[in-house]
């Protein structure tokens, strides 16, 4: 392998302020690079800055619509325990204060803890705030280095040259929505998730949710608390009944929707709706990224793209951190950030092009030979047992395994890899979310294992304050 860029810092551009960003930033910073990080809101926090605003268009289909960025609803909170979520060397504890001490706090108690760490390490001092990025392309001096145009929400534009940018935007945002035929004539309301926040609106009405993940179930039982009916539509439901709620009842997904404002399931089972709430997901967008085409977005498959991270042929200029989803996302973001920052500063050294586009393809070719949609491309996580992909062999993990995959990068940038307390807390959570029932997280039988979780924490503080 041969390094693409001399040993030394770089300047380097940092697209969105939210966990991926905060994190990223910083490993930069440690790394030696020089960092400008673009917010276009006023704060840090990303996904987990709530607002009580929605979009007109209720299901932001509306190209030219005013775009809402936050897709927090009120009522919710995370799907894993707290003790599994923070950075490796800045903990997400319960606070002294009057914040959310439960192990599934809610989006206020994560906010706050991305505020803190932002002021731990003085992450304001890079941030331009309330400046949204327009234009990333190469310069047309350099292709190596990349120009970044943006404007301020007073109006203010502006142009900056730099030797990388990290892409750090999110991929809450842009709604994917669910293909229902009839639906052009059918007269009731629909909605994404994405402007869901609280249930008021749905009083006494029917209400269908498309959508069996996270999202669905915890909006199926908000709206449920206000609704005169709740029906699920989701994929391998196999019974009608939903523990807890005497107005809630699962069925398979949607067949078609009718003018006089049926709704038929595939079982053939019929339901008088009032609304629909798409609870579909989101698809990855980057409309300010011009690369001539290079860097694609289909069927939700960013690529080409080496370890989810690094365009082949714009590598090391180009970065993405925190495509993957599920698994254990604030920890995936910090391994992969410092992986980004320590190839820029030529610690660390990418293969040719040629090799990182043999391997990005033959990545393609087996999901392919796995039967593994183009939509599943960036999900990292343990496959065994999870209704999302089915079946699966068990040589097939290699595929997707997080560990697998978080191990291979900290050999790349010789850092730890995850901590063994943390991968098997997560695979215990993990199971909760899929089949621990609607009140999952006010249970816990593994109180053991946090406690082996608090004695880790204890000796990283003792660590921490002899090195200080």
């Amino acid at each position: 392998m041969t390094s693409l860029i001399p040993s030394r810092g770089r300047h380097v551009a940092v697209i969105g302020l939210g966990a991926a960003g905060l994190v990223a930033a910083r490993e930069l910073r440690r790394e030696g690079h020089t960092v400008i990080a673009f917010e276009r809101e006023k704060h840090v926090g990303g996904l987990w800055m709530y607002t009580d605003r929605v979009e007109l268009d209720s299901l932001s289909v509306d190209p030219d619509r005013t775009v809402v960025h936050s897709s927090v609803y009120e009522s919710l909170r995370t799907n894993l325990p707290r003790e599994c979520m923070g950075y490796s060397d800045f903990p997400f504890v319960t606070r002294s204060d009057d914040g959310d001490p439960r192990r599934y706090p809610d989006h206020r108690e994560v906010l706050k803890y991305l505020q803190d760490f932002a002021k731990e390490f003085k992450i304001d001092e890079m941030v331009r705030f309330e400046t949204e990025v327009l234009c990333v392309e190469p310069t047309e001096k350099d292709s190596r280095r990349w120009r970044v145009q943006f404007k301020s929400s007073s109006g203010v534009s502006g142009e900056e040259t730099f030797d990388a940018v990290v892409v750090c935007n999110g991929h809450y945002t842009e709604p994917r929505i669910a293909h229902i035929p009839g639906i052009d004539s059918w007269p009731g309301k629909q909605f994404h998730s994405h402007n869901y926040r609280i249930p008021d609106q749905f009083k006494d009405q029917v209400v269908i949710v498309i959508g069996g993940q996270a999202s669905g179930n915890d909006i199926s039982s908000d709206i449920a608390s206000m609704a005169k009916e709740v029906h699920i539509s989701a994929k391998g439901v196999t019974s009608e009944s939903y523990s807890g709620y005497n107005n809630l009842r699962l069925h398979p997904p949607i067949y078609r929707a009718r003018e006089d404002g049926s709704v038929v399931f595939k079982n053939g089972k019929v339901v008088f709706a009032d609304a629909i709430v798409h609870c579909t997901g989101y698809k990855y967008h980057f409309p300010f990224l011009k690369t001539n085409g290079y860097v694609t977005v289909e069927d939700n498959r960013v690529g080409p793209l080496y370890k989810h991270v690094f365009p082949p042929a714009l590598a090391p200029g180009i970065s993405f951190i925190g495509l993957p989803f599920m698994g254990l996302q604030f920890f995936m973001f910090e391994i992969q950030s410092k992986w980004v920052a320590s190839v820029l500063s030529g610690r660390a050294k990418l293969p040719s092009e040629g090799k990182m586009m043999e391997e990005a393809i033959a990545f393609y070719a087996k999901l392919e030979d796995l039967g593994i949609p183009k939509r599943y491309t960036h999900f990292l996580t343990d496959p065994q047992g999870n209704p999302m992909l089915g079946t699966f062999k068990p040589e097939d993990e290699v595929v997707i395994s997080q560990s697998d995959y978080f191990n291979w990068i900290a050999e790349q940038c010789g850092c730890a890899s995850i901590e063994p307390w943390r991968e098997r807390l997560y695979n215990v959570a993990i199971k909760k979310v899929f089949f621990g029932g609607d009140s999952y997280r006010d249970r816990w039988d593994a109180d053991q294992l946090i406690e082996e979780v608090y004695r880790e924490f204890a000796k990283l503080k003792s660590n921490q304050d002899c090195s200080s």
